[in-house]
């Protein structure tokens, strides 16, 4: 090891450190009362590194003997995570102290996640890959069971740690079947034992259950079954976190997985993929159908969505892992912007989540009303959204790589979901009257959910420049 391999995982240490010192902090000077302060500090080490990250050196660097490598597909994703922990942290804190759960432990847990998940994106190794995956892991298995006197939270907790470990068992067989047929964990050194383009069999089967334990993180169909009641459990926070940056760490792991290690055998791993995108798309959209409670819609719709993305890295080209970056960041946009309103939802104090609490919104919040319709229409798909941009892309990468049936599917799975999301606005403007939702406090989500969809709504004259930047991040992992 040295200062050079320091240098370049330089985020990922300074991330390190600062949890190290909040935990300290936390545990000899005050505890919770420190809990605001941490949170605040932790949102601005999270935007600085951010900063720090975008502005390095486009060339990719390795570290640590060719275990962890730094590129602009890895910046990409790493900027997009972070920002989504700084803005999942802002947007929090108002529930939690409400909810008394304001605990100084909170974003620890969530910075050390996110360090997991930096470790992921730069992984150039099946060891790295596991350490950043397990990281990552173990910091929402608390967090899922973050709310101690809940039922259902200690019930999501529960479920999402033993599906994970099924998932992590899965991920590690199909690891050691990949190192004993290939006679290494490098992805380099995987990819040079494959002759002629073909997968031999036992590398093949190993690919397919390192898969399938990924698929576990993405929530894709069939490994699934986890996201529905960890999305009700959890606190909406860590609901709204789970929905986002796991989210794009998983899909960026994925992605370099099957492209450094397998990107000469295509043909082989790209069956697989699109089988799970095809599932997760239709699954998704007719298991949101019958919901009427907004965070399991919204669990529905991220696996979904995660279909779609999915659909990029079924193309197996540069095209394709460009038009799933871009579709990523505007999912992590328009997540952002729909929890962010979810959280604001009380009626006389209380948290609700409920669709038929959203009954005429229009007429006594008209704004958010607004926001959240716009929201609601590109998560949908519908022109000239950001979000139909979103699924244009990967939809076109795909046909251009000859899945035309897939991109059928996608689009019939557009179709159905459309139905949901138009339900959620007929509720807002044409519902039953009710008495209506608080309208006090709670302006740092407000603001959030109104500039979300502002983004959304402004984005379709450039997406703010997103296609550019992940044109080079998808040139940095796939020349």
């Amino acid at each position: 090891m040295t200062s050079v391999d320091l240098s370049i995982a330089l985020p990922e240490i300074l991330l390190s450190l600062w949890a190290m010192v909040a935990l300290m902090a936390g545990a000899y000077f005050g505890k919770d009362r420190l809990a605001l302060p941490l949170t605040w500090a932790s949102v601005a080490v999270f935007l600085l590194l951010a900063v720090m990250i975008g502005v390095r050196a486009p060339e990719a660097q390795g570290a640590f003997g060719g275990l962890f490598v730094d590129d602009g597909f890895a910046r990409f994703a790493k900027v997009a995570i972070l920002l989504a922990g700084a803005a999942v942290l802002v947007m929090g804190m108002d529930y939690l102290e409400r909810a008394g759960m304001m605990k100084f432990e909170y974003p620890i847990l969530v910075a050390l996640a996110t360090v997991g998940m930096m470790v992921m994106v730069s992984s150039a190794d099946l060891i790295t890959l596991y350490m950043g995956l397990e990281l990552q892991s173990l910091s929402l298995y608390v967090l899922a069971a973050f709310r101690r006197d809940s039922v259902k939270a200690t019930e999501a907790g529960l479920k999402y740690f033993v599906l994970g470990a099924l998932a992590s068992g899965l991920l590690l067989y199909g690891a050691s079947l990949v190192y004993g047929y290939a006679g290494t964990t490098r992805f380099d050194g995987i990819a040079s034992t494959i002759q002629d383009g073909r997968l031999s069999v036992g590398l093949l089967m190993g690919l397919a259950f390192m898969l399938a334990g990924l698929a576990f993180k993405v929530s894709a169909v069939p490994f699934h079954m986890w996201t529905p009641d960890v999305y009700e459990g959890s606190p909406t926070p860590v609901t709204a976190f789970f929905a986002t940056a796991p989210k794009i760490a998983a899909m960026a792991l994925l992605a370099r997985l099957v492209h450094d290690g397998f990107g000469t055998a295509p043909g082989d791993w790209a069956q697989i993929i699109a089988f799970l995108a095809g599932a997760s798309m239709v699954v998704g959209a007719v298991g949101a159908l019958g919901q009427r409670n907004l965070k399991r819609l919204m669990a529905y719709s991220s696996i979904s969505h995660m279909g779609f993305a999915l659909l990029g890295l079924t193309a197996g080209n540069q095209a394709g892992v460009q038009a799933m970056l871009v579709y990523m960041a505007i999912y992590l946009t328009m997540s952002v912007g729909v929890f962010a309103f979810i959280l604001t939802m009380r009626r006389e104090g209380r948290p609700v989540v409920q669709i038929d609490d959203l009954n005429m919104l229009s007429a006594s919040q008209p704004v958010q009303a607004l926001a959240l319709l716009i929201l609601m229409f590109s998560l949908a798909g519908v022109p000239p959204l950001i979000g139909f941009w979103a699924k244009f892309t990967v939809l076109a990468a795909v046909i251009g790589a000859g899945w035309v049936w897939l991109a059928v599917i996608g689009v019939i799975a557009s179709v159905i979901g459309a139905f949901y999301y138009l339900r959620i606005v007929y509720f807002l403007y044409f519902g039953t009257e009710t008495s209506p939702l608080d309208q006090d406090g709670a302006p740092a989500q407000r603001w959030l959910s109104i500039g979300a969809a502002a983004v959304t709504l402004l984005g379709v004259i450039n997406l703010f420049g997103i296609e550019g930047a992940a044109a080079l991040a998808a040139q940095a992992l796939v020349p």
